[in-house]
């Protein structure tokens, strides 16, 4: 009976699962029988592969085949399956026995003529084959650079079905592992570019130093979103293992460059107000895809007009700024997302939003109702609040004194390695990621400094929780002044900031 063999990874949210498929060729009426919980895209192989195998010269077997895909209760979807299952079709049609077909693990979509086309989520794929103990990965041409991020495991990439047939015989070689060059984004924004807004441009260095989440309102036009858009430019380099998670995230997502894969910057993620909540924290049929929320991790999520987004979206994003992942159960199962990002919100004060707030003519149920969709939980979570003022001649003719984003960069990093120092027994790494319980016990400051926060807290102006986000704000401000610890200036700054442009 004529069996053959090879190894694929089957992508669940970002973990994988080492997939064995199996052909059968017995006696019978023709037909190719495909088993294994696969979704449409995967039944439909069976008409790519049957293509590809005969166009690159090859005989399809004309007897009953079966193609098993273990393990059999584990959902399997995509089309990265093709070249695994053409190579076990191939084996037991010539009823070969190939050691590195053995020692292999296959990733790729083909093409009716035979030619290897790329697939999603082939960084999380080759992890999970290293993690499994497989040597080898193949994966297609176009991914190659992708693959190579990993170290510790032998990759190839192969253009067509005939090609990698000849490399498992033994007959030929594949193109290897390949050097890509870093991602590299665009210009960053320089913050001296925006006009005069000293204190909203504080808020940003703090919101940077501190990971903290930022909102900001004001009349149109004077420079919130530009504030938003150079944030970014103030964050550290992402480490080595959060370059493999975010870029892991745009694999799985699709928004992948070919020739430089590797995300190295914090990303920068700016969803349209009109999103849907699945848009927002992911969703689709089957297994959930990553949202803007998982897009935006260890980088920057900006929701401009945040006051025109659905109530659903923004009460959506509690769970993950809290959590710093999203779970999502759909009919295939739970896929769990990382979720760690800065939230900045931007807003008019009102619908008609005039350049003067003095020119106003909407009637003050409105204005409250405008900004009455930002509800008091998702408001507790944010740790700074600017309601930023309509420019004056005198901060455009002073514009050539704002300090850049490289000056500002260098005291934020100062900023964040007197933080990493001082949580790295902890676990921690910025201010913003300490737990509540370690702040006001082990390192709670002064008396006389948690006077502020303890009045605000006996009148019912301040919630545990926001007493703690002050408090993360108190250790930035201590953090970019030098100080060991916060004292009653840096809390009053803190609690200031967290009542500042306040909708309640």
């Amino acid at each position: 009976m004529p069996l053959g063999r090879a190894f694929s990874v089957a992508v669940r949210g970002l973990e994988g699962h080492l997939v064995e498929i199996e052909a059968d060729i017995t006696s019978g009426l023709p037909g190719v029988h495909l088993v294994g919980l696969g979704d449409a895209a995967l039944q439909e192989s069976r008409d790519r592969v049957r293509a590809a195998v005969t166009n690159c010269g090859n005989t399809w077997p004309m007897a009953r085949l079966t193609l098993a895909l273990s393990p059999a209760t584990l959902p399997k979807t995509g089309s990265l399956y093709d070249i695994a299952l053409a190579l076990a079709v191939l084996s037991a049609a010539g009823k070969a026995s190939w050691p590195r077909l053995e020692k292999t693990v296959l990733l790729g979509e083909l093409a009716l003529d035979g030619r290897v086309r790329p697939v999603h989520g082939v960084l999380p794929a080759v992890l999970a084959a290293k993690r499994e103990g497989v040597p080898t990965v193949v994966v297609p041409f176009a991914n190659l650079a992708e693959a190579s991020l990993v170290e510790g495991i032998e990759v190839f990439g192969a253009r067509t079905l005939r090609h990698l047939q000849e490399w498992v015989e033994g007959k030929a070689d594949l193109d290897g592992r390949i050097e890509a060059p870093p991602y590299s984004p665009d210009v960053v924004a320089d913050l001296a570019e925006v006009v005069g807004q000293t204190t909203a441009r504080f808020a940003v260095e703090l919101a940077a130093a501190g990971a903290h989440h930022l909102m900001l309102t004001g009349p149109p036009g004077i420079g919130k979103t530009m504030l938003a858009q150079r944030l970014p430019g103030l964050l550290p380099e992402l480490s080595p293992d959060e370059s493999l998670e975010v870029t892991a995230i745009h694999s799985v997502a699709g928004l992948l460059s070919g020739d430089a894969p590797l995300i190295t910057r914090p990303p920068f993620v700016a969803p349209h107000h009109t999103s849907s909540v699945a848009a927002m924290v992911g969703g689709g049929s089957g297994m959930a895809r990553p949202g803007a929320v998982s897009r935006a991790h260890r980088g920057v999520l900006f929701l401009d007009e945040c006051a025109e987004i659905g109530t659903s979206v923004l009460e959506a994003l509690r769970t993950p700024l809290e959590d710093g992942e999203i779970r999502l159960a759909r009919r295939d199962g739970v896929a769990r997302y990382p979720a760690r990002f800065q939230l900045v919100m931007a807003a008019n004060l009102c619908p008609c939003a005039p350049a003067d707030p003095q020119d106003c003519v909407c009637p003050g149920a409105i204005k409250r109702r405008y900004l009455g969709k930002l509800s008091g939980p998702l408001l507790d979570r944010v740790d700074l609040r600017v309601e930023m003022h309509p420019i004056r001649s005198g901060a455009i003719a002073a514009e050539a004194t704002g300090e850049s984003t490289l000056k500002v960069r260098a005291r934020v990093a100062a900023a964040r390695a007197a933080a990493a120092e001082r949580w790295a027994e902890h676990g921690f790494h910025t201010n913003a990621e300490v737990g509540g319980s370690l702040l006001r016990r082990r390192y709670r400051p002064s008396r006389a400094a948690m006077a502020p926060l303890s009045s605000a807290l006996d009148r019912g102006a301040l919630s545990v929780r926001g007493l703690d986000r002050t408090l993360r704000v108190a250790w930035t401000l201590a953090d970019l002044g030098g100080l060991t610890s916060p004292g009653l200036d840096e809390v009053t700054t803190a609690l200031s900031f967290r009542g500042a442009g306040s909708t309640r």
